[in-house]
């Protein structure tokens, strides 16, 4: 484990350290540095070889120190696949191992039941197709993983890498998603209505595996009171959120009128088209034969009790219908096409937004937009923190989360 400070907190972060006498050229990119005795240490997780090890461990149930290695029970692991390294486009360090698995290493661990293993192993021991049903796993004692979170006093495990079963040639919903922008006749409505019949079947699957609640009055008080905290702390890192602010306010205070019940539960909690993958090709082409739902990590940076949390099922159906929207305006902003872009960009939004919503009522029983004032504010939460996400790291695309809060406040 490797520490840093961010502002007055400690965090942890996992790093696989290698060591060899002489670096190849293809890990150069990997190298931290050399050792009093010439070896140079390296990023052990972009090593092929190491991640063989890994894999190994993982498929031979080992211990080492206090690392110990799990399979899940009856599951078939090829410790003689190659493994390979995807690039460092996420948070965390996956390797793919043949065609067959991928090892996702968390970068950041916390000690407590990870939902990222937690949530598919339950789904997938109850029958489900709409996960990547867990092979393995590593993991250590929660109390070695100084600064990894809030270990707990009763020796809390800490995940450190999940082992699943991989899709080749699938395609995530987002690259989908935004190619069809750019067809003659741009539309993902059949896709956006497979993807709501999934997305209500894996909240009917969360129910069933873990349990639903309704918010108490007391609870329900705290959900709009954070909401309003989060709006009053977005608004000193992004000031344009200033001139929404009452609009904003009075959505999220539309949710303590008398008698409002809301209903919670598990969820995926960072639900968005980058996250649901297409796993085979249909007719037409882009309809897939198949959504597979991944990464019920959450946000990292959250603590793991609250995304291990029961919250509304909508908070889900909130980042999809957002998602849709960032789509079709990044490519808009990205293209710089114009107004008619612009308003076709905004047509295949709502027929996405239009079709998504009825594809999850056919399966839950109801469309999500009437739910009341709980989607709205679901909605703006939602493009209230990505404005903030934006304002830190992608600036470029600030605007998009502001257009759409802009039109929302109107």
């Amino acid at each position: 484990m490797a520490d840093a400070w961010l502002g007055q907190e400690r965090v942890s972060y996992q790093v696989p350290v290698g060591i060899r006498a002489e670096l190849p050229a293809a890990l150069a990119g990997a190298r931290i540095g050399a050792l009093p005795d010439g070896s140079t240490a390296y990023d052990g997780a972009a090593d092929p070889e190491l991640a063989s090890v890994l894999l190994h461990g993982i498929a031979t149930g080992r211990t080492e120190g206090r690392l110990q290695f799990a399979a899940e029970p009856g599951a078939l692991i090829d410790e003689t696949l190659p493994g390979r390294p995807l690039p460092a486009l996420a948070s965390n360090t996956s390797v793919v191992f043949g065609d067959k698995a991928i090892l996702k290493l968390l970068r950041r661990p916390f000690a407590g039941h990870h939902p990222d293993l937690e949530v598919p192993a339950a789904l997938a021991r109850n029958g489900s197709s709409l996960v990547a049903a867990p092979l393995g796993w590593i993991e250590m004692p929660g109390d070695s993983a100084q600064g990894a979170g809030s270990p707990s006093p009763h020796g809390d495990r800490v995940v450190l890498g999940i082992l699943s079963v991989y899709f080749p040639h699938s395609t995530d919903a987002w690259s989908l998603a935004t190619a069809s922008l750019h067809e003659p006749e741009p539309d993902f409505a059949i896709q956006a209505y497979q993807l709501g019949e999934t997305t209500a079947r894996m909240h009917a699957e969360l129910a069933d595996a873990f349990g639903t609640s309704v918010l108490s009055p007391l609870a329900l008080a705290g959900l709009t009171d954070a909401m309003q905290a989060e709006l009053s702390n977005a608004m000193t890192i992004v000031p344009e959120l200033r001139d929404h602010e009452l609009a904003v306010r009075s959505r999220y205070a539309a949710l303590a009128a008398p008698d409002t019940e809301i209903a919670v539960q598990r969820i995926h909690g960072d639900y968005h088209l980058a996250q649901v993958l297409a796993t085979g090709a249909g007719d037409p082409p882009l309809r897939p034969r198949r959504w597979v739902v991944l990464d019920f990590e959450g946000e990292p940076s959250v603590p793991l009790a609250h995304r291990r949390a029961y919250a509304p099922a909508l908070r889900d159906v909130a980042g999809m219908l957002r998602s849709f929207d960032y789509a079709a305006r990044h490519e808009a902003l990205r293209n710089a096409e114009g107004p008619r872009a612009e308003r076709i960009a905004a047509g295949w939004v709502e027929r996405c937004e239009d079709a998504f919503c009825a594809g999850y009522g056919d399966v839950a029983g109801g469309d999500p937009r009437r739910s009341g004032p709980l989607l709205r504010a679901l909605t703006l939460q939602k493009a209230v923190y990505e404005a903030v996400y934006e304002a830190r790291h992608r600036p470029d695309w600030l605007p998009i989360p502001l257009a759409a809060i802009a039109e929302a406040s109107r």
